[in-house]
């Protein structure tokens, strides 16, 4: 258009101000209209001239997922759970009465995944978003999330987190397929080689041992580290000859890692040689009043041990001996010990006692022996009965070993001991105890957890001193547990030497714990009831 100004003079003009850059001899509110105009013009033909650049290569499309689709409340309850809707909490930094969402997120994914259904598509970037905040959901949400949710973290680089580790960028070959097998073992990403050894393992584990022993030579040492800690599930016999090789490896952690794994198949050529070593280290004197036990730590940690995964160099504030003797022993099968003390049981065993204050070294020891080795019978032993209080027990006074030994228990033993324990103890000490029983909570221990919250709530104490437990009733407790709580939801009349106002924090505390083995009640039901449509 003639008289039309350039783009630069327009800019020029509206930076300095239509009074000091006049337009054509125009000035005032005329000049600035006739700025704007003059901008428009240009504007639309700088538009209207524009060549359309090269289109972007579209994504590949989402894989399918088979899995069938959530049921309609299941669907609404996920899509309530990932926004963390709830109701306000009071003032004053109390948690109110209204279940926490965000713990009952991972029970909703594990209930999900059990019964095998897939994610809603809508659902997926929220969940990712959750996974990518909480690394405690990542297992079970991308477990749900399933092919679509690789295939979506892999078109937004903050879900990147999804392809390392437990995701993978493709399905895994099946384990009998050869050829692709050898391919993604030697091609794939590290992450997706530590799952197809996992799923060939699972499958055929001599298979999985010769995969890895064909490229074992030129792996890095951490991912060697990373393969022969994998053996750990299935860990058989049939291992022996490939752990074996692998205490000559040139990597220290390699070389720990083998023995660990070794000493924990008692038939193995290692744990006959550690048994060797621990039995001349440890006797029982049979000249005293009463048979001790009698202990003469290594004075030397040769070569042949540290092969063997002995750890010369103790800890700081370590004896170099006992830090030898314990490796020593915990090592060794346990089956060794009963020939060792004239035929004793495992209890008998324990109960002796041990001179030049020796007592605490080697039942920890046998603690660690009998968790490596998932011995029932020395984990009994070594636990005592749960009456005992815990500075006095036979085996040990650290509530964590004891966790640990309770591990080694079937399920229902393991519940029927912590719940005696609680029964005579109290909570204060039992948070460890209950966080590796079964759940939900077997009855006897949901009712033995109640019956002491009771008797704290009866004791005038404040309930944010066993808030650790609290919160692990709300997710472990069975819902069925809810009807024996109601009349502790009720506000009762506080006693003279109770605190102040404890009584109303206690009602608040369980009428949260009722609402929300109500709320683990409903989510259950709402996963079992009918299937939506196909998705």
């Amino acid at each position: 258009m003639p008289g039309d100004p350039g783009w630069e003079e327009l800019v020029s003009a509206a930076l300095l101000g239509t009074d000091r850059r006049p337009s054509a001899g125009r000035r005032g509110d005329e000049a600035a209209g006739a700025l704007l105009d003059a901008a428009a013009r240009r504007t639309l033909r700088r538009r209207a001239g524009l060549r359309p650049g090269p289109a972007a290569v579209p994504p590949a499309p989402a894989p399918e997922d088979p899995r069938p689709a959530l049921p309609e409340a299941a669907r609404r309850r996920l899509e309530g759970l990932l926004a963390g809707r709830a109701a306000p909490a009071p003032a004053g930094g109390r948690r109110g009465t209204a279940p926490d969402l965000a713990e009952l997120l991972p029970q909703w994914l594990a209930l999900a995944g059990e019964r095998g259904f897939k994610a809603p598509p809508a659902a997926l970037p929220a969940l990712l978003d959750a996974a990518r905040a909480r690394t405690d959901l990542r297992p079970q949400a991308l477990a749900f999330a399933g092919p679509r949710g690789l295939w979506l973290a892999g078109l937004n680089p903050e879900w990147r987190f999804a392809l390392r580790g437990g995701g993978t960028r493709c399905p895994l070959p099946d384990p009998e397929d050869a050829a692709e097998v050898r391919e993604l073992w030697e091609e794939g990403l590290f992450a997706e080689r530590v799952a197809l050894l996992g799923a060939v393992r699972e499958r055929d584990p001599a298979a999985a041992r010769a995969l890895l022993a064909g490229s074992w030579a030129g792996e890095r040492a951490e991912d060697r580290l990373m393969f022969l800690d994998s053996l750990r599930a299935g860990l058989s016999a049939a291992d022996e000859e490939f752990l074996e090789a692998a205490l000559g490896d040139r990597s220290r952690n390699v070389r720990a890692t083998a023995a660990e794994l070794l000493s924990a198949l008692p038939g193995s050529a290692l744990a006959g040689r550690m048994a060797d070593r621990a039995v001349t280290c440890v006797g029982l004197d049979r000249t005293a009043a009463v048979p001790t036990v009698v202990v003469e730590a290594p004075h030397e940690c040769d070569d042949d041990m540290r092969r063997d995964g002995v750890s010369a160099v103790p800890p700081s504030g370590r004896g170099e001996r006992s830090w030898w003797l314990g490796q020593l022993v915990e090592a060794a099968p346990l089956s060794c010990w009963p020939a060792r003390f004239g035929g004793r049981t495992p209890e008998e065993i324990v109960a002796l006692p041990v001179g030049d204050d020796w007592q605490a070294e080697l039942h920890a020891a046998w603690c660690r022996a009998a968790v490596r080795q998932r011995d029932a019978l020395w984990s009994r032993a070594l636990l005592g009965r749960p009456s005992t209080p815990p500075a006095t027990g036979p085996g040990t006074s650290s509530l964590g070993e004891r966790a640990q030994l309770l591990a080694t228990l079937d399920p229902a033993e393991r519940a029927g001991w912590v719940a005696a324990f609680v029964a005579a103890h109290g909570l204060s000490e039992a948070f460890q105890l209950l966080g590796v029983c079964a759940v939900p909570w077997a009855e006897p221990l949901g009712e033995a957890v109640i019956d002491a919250l009771d008797i704290a709530r009866d004791a005038g104490s404040y309930p944010w001193s066993f808030s650790g437990v609290m919160g692990l009733a709300e997710r472990c407790l069975s819902p069925s547990a809810a009807r024996h709580l109601e009349s502790l939801a009720a506000l009762a009349p506080e006693a003279e030497d109770a605190s102040p106002g404890a009584g109303a924090y206690w009602a608040e505390a369980f009428q949260r714990l009722v609402a929300t083995l109500d709320l683990r009640a409903r989510m259950r039901a709402e996963l079992d009831s009918a299937p939506a449509q196909a998705a």
